[in-house]
């Protein structure tokens, strides 16, 4: 495998704004519980099929206003991926966490309510489980949801398969991916290691950091899709 290059400084995210067709917007949770086993696997993907992620976790700034932050990264992504599998408290006590179901509406808005490309927009809904979601969101009755069942794998392949049914022809099978990005996390975890990562470094790495590991790594290990 090749060498996964490091200390360089992160790209300028803020380039990624005019690249309308390649960036996805990403709304989802942000726990370990989410982080190591899902959106990793998703962040790959996305990356492996020629996209840009986008995500509310790129950059950090106190002073910025959350939600018009998240509303400029919608309205400058043609495609979006919402995962609402943790909308549901799991908890006594514990509140629904509904941002993510707010996010999403305000993409849905931004198409419904456009007058230039935004009326183009795509958005893929993930759940763990297909129906589930119409009991809390009724108004997302009809609408096509694909579930994960909280499995890495699943998602790689919803996404990819989702990428395909809105117009990428010929991407890599799903199960070429899922082999990749798991050939990508071990050199991940092998290189971090020798440049002195601590474990809760690599578990949690900043988004931003993250994504352009699984690039460098893809330039030099994948061959075009």
């Amino acid at each position: 495998m090749g060498r996964i290059r490091s200390n360089k400084p992160l790209k300028n995210q803020g380039k990624a704004y005019s690249n309308f067709d390649k960036n996805v917007f990403i709304n989802c949770p942000f726990d370990k519980n989410y982080y190591n086993p899902l959106l990793r696997p998703l962040l790959f993907t996305i990356i492996y099929l020629g996209f840009n992620p986008r995500i509310s976790t790129e950059s950090f700034d106190s002073g910025e206003i959350r939600i018009q932050k998240i509303s400029n990264l919608i309205r400058n992504s043609k495609f979006s991926i919402h995962d609402l599998s943790r909308i549901q408290s799991r908890k006594r006590k514990e509140i629904y966490r509904l941002n993510m179901a707010f996010e999403l509406g305000i993409d849905i808005g931004c198409r419904l309510f456009a007058q230039g490309k935004e009326k183009n927009k795509k958005c893929l809904i993930l759940e763990k489980e297909r129906y589930r979601i119409r009991k809390a969101l009724s108004d997302l009755s009809g609408a096509d949801i694909k579930s994960h069942n909280n499995e890495p794998e699943n998602i790689v392949r919803a996404v990819r398969d989702w990428f395909v049914e809105n117009g990428l022809k010929r991407a890599t099978n799903a199960n070429t991916i899922w082999q990749k990005f798991n050939n990508f996390m071990a050199d991940f975890y092998q290189q971090r290691k020798k440049e002195g990562y601590q474990d809760k470094d690599i578990e949690m790495m900043p988004v931003p950091e993250f994504i352009e590991f699984i690039k460098d790594w893809s330039k030099a290990n994948c061959s075009p899709r």
